[in-house]
This record gives structure tokens, C-alpha cells and sequence, in this order.
């Protein structure tokens, strides 16, 4: 069966590489169509360059910037505000419009925590999407931002309090306190270690974050074994949004067919 459509909101340029670039780089192998909604940071930025660079290694589609401003860099979308400080409303609503017009089965985010490093900004994408993803299919909410789609399911990004150890090593000497999850909240851990050198090379295009020593700069400093220990597998929490399909409609989508 081929894998089906896939749309993943994020919050930062590198977060879809970080988080998902695995599973995105074995969707658009495999033929399916695949793009990324980036919450924070304006198109004319350096980030949104590397962004379309890290993008174009994954063989998703072109960046879709909602280019509002990242709450710690207030030069990241000049003259817009901050994401946290933005109506959720006008958020929500921009997201509905990039669901009924690219119509995808899948959705990907973030945590309800934002991931290991529980970003603020993560946090906000988490939810925004989660509102985003059930107004979608509602044909009287956001009436003006497309015919009504409902995707079959949404998945967010996690790691289990197993694979603490194994991340550790990188963030706990630049300080970094990690959120997990128990092992049994996790439905879905994908291998995609087939597809690791496209998602090393996706997180190596966010030089800015590199140079800086963010977590991609971290992970361009570990040997080829180290790193395919730590991004070789991707964790998520699938949550229905359809109900079960009826017999003789379309299979559900599902990360791990």
C-alpha cells in the first residue's frame, strides 16, 4: 500500500528535522506528498533558507511560513508579534487553511509538552494544532479558509523515558532539562534508519543553528554511529481525529503501515 500524505506543523525552522525528518524523508520516498508548516520566523529570513534547504533534503514540498515572531528572538519576524502573543484564533485559523488546502491523512507536531526541551513555543504549536486539526473538518469554522477536511489521524512527536539515556549525553552538559513520556504512551516507533542520511543532512542545513551550538550543532559533532543511535528511531502518540472508517471506505492512515 503506499504511504499516505503527510503534513507536519512545527514551530522553529529545524524542529521538522529534529523531530520528524525521518519519517517525512520515507514518506516522500515512497511517493507520497509531504510539507511542513513552520510557525515562527519570516520568510526573508537566513533560517528560512536554510529551512527550504533542509526541506529539499527531506523531498518535502517548499516551506509554508506562518511567520510570526520566535518568543526568545524578537528579530526573527520584524514588525510581527511574538507567536505566543498572537490571537489563537488568527493562528488557528491560518492552520486550518493550510490543512483543507494541502488535505493530507496525517498530520505530525509537537508534544503536549513541545518535545525534550518543552519550548514554549512548541507547547503553543501543540496546541494551536490540536484546535487546528478538529476545526478543519467542521464545515462552519473558519468557513472562509477552504472546504472542509478532515485528516484520519494526528501524531505527535515524543520520546519515551527509554530513550532518555541515549539523548542525555548530548543535552545534559548545555543544561538542558528533557520532557518524556512513559514507554506505553508511545504507539508508534518508527526505524528510519534508511532514511538517516537525508535527515542528518536536513539537520546539517540549518547552519545558523549549528554555529550556534543548538542542538544541530551538537548532533554535526558526534561520530556517524553515535548519531544513528540517537536519530535512528522516531517515537509518536497517534490520536484519532476520524471516526473508524465503515467497510468498503479507505483504510485509515497509519505511521506504522
Amino acid at each position: 500500500m503506499p504511504l499516505p500524505d503527510v503534513l507536519a506543523v512545527f514551530a522553529h525552522p529545524d524542529d521538522e528535522s529534529l523531530a520528524a525528518g525521518g519519517v517525512l524523508a520515507r514518506h516522500a520516498a515512497a511517493g507520497a506528498r509531504t510539507a511542513v508548516v513552520t510557525a515562527t520566523w519570516a520568510p526573508d529570513t537566513p533560517r528560512a533558507a536554510e529551512l527550504a534547504g533542509a526541506l529539499r533534503a527531506l523531498g518535502t514540498g517548499p516551506p509554508r511560513m506562518l511567520g510570526y515572531a520566535d518568543s526568545r528572538v524578537p528579530h526573527s519576524a520584524p514588525g510581527r508579534p511574538r507567536l505566543l502573543d498572537a490571537p489563537l484564533d488568527e493562528t488557528v485559523r491560518e492552520l486550518v487553511a493550510h490543512l483543507r488546502a494541502f488535505r493530507p491523512r496525517i498530520v505530525l507536531t509537537h508534544d503536549a509538552y513541545g518535545g525534550l526541551t518543552g519550548h514554549e513555543d512548541h507547547v503553543h504549536t501543540h496546541r494551536a494544532t490540536l484546535l487546528a486539526v478538529h476545526a478543519a473538518g467542521l464545515e462552519r469554522l473558519c468557513p472562509d479558509a477552504g472546504a472542509p477536511w478532515r485528516p484520519d489521524a494526528l501524531y505527535l512527536a515524543t520520546h519515551p523515558h527509554s530513550a532518555v539515556r541515549s539523548w542525555a549525553g548530548l543535552l545534559a552538559p548545555a543544561g538542558k532539562r528533557m520532557y518524556t513520556v512513559p514507554d506505553d504512551h508511545v504507539t508508534a516507533a518508527v526505524d528510519v534508519s534508511p532514511w538517516l542520511d537525508r535527515k542528518v543532512a536536513a539537520i546539517l542545513a540549518h547552519r545558523t543553528e549549528v554555529e550556534r551550538k543548538a542542538a544541530p550543532g551538537l548532533i554535526a559533532a558526534l561520530p556517524d554511529r553515535e548519531r544513528a543511535l540517537l536519530l535512528g528511531t522516531e517515537w509518536y502518540t497517534r490520536l484519532a481525529v476520524a471516526p473508524t472508517p465503515a467497510a468498503g471506505t479507505r483504510p485509515e492512515a497509519d505511521l506504522s503501515s
